[in-house]
């Protein structure tokens, strides 16, 4: 077998830095994608974040009114209560 020629040698040199160049091409791009994918999923979670955020605010306000609301009734009812006892004391109930 005979020896490849100089042109031949370097063809085959400059096939294989060619593929071995694609490869790594290639594998940047993965790592672009794999980037990108990360920052729009970082950017979900920062406005799931502000949305929950949010809700989270609302909840507590709503659950403010309701602790007040909850007070309020009890003590109106203390105070009916009361007023109840004191009809039936002065009735001799």
């Amino acid at each position: 077998m005979a020896e490849p020629s100089p042109v031949e040698a370097s063809l085959k040199r400059l096939s294989l830095a060619l593929t071995t160049l694609e490869a790594a091409v290639e594998r940047r791009f993965d790592r672009d994608r794999s980037v990108r994918d990360l920052q729009d999923e970082l950017a979900r979670a920062g406005e799931d974040r502000s949305r929950l955020a949010g809700e989270l605010d609302q909840e507590k306000t709503r659950s403010t009114r309701l602790e007040e609301t909850n007070h309020e009734v009890s003590r109106r009812l203390v105070a009916a209560m009361e007023s109840i006892r004191s009809v039936l004391d002065a009735h001799g109930g």
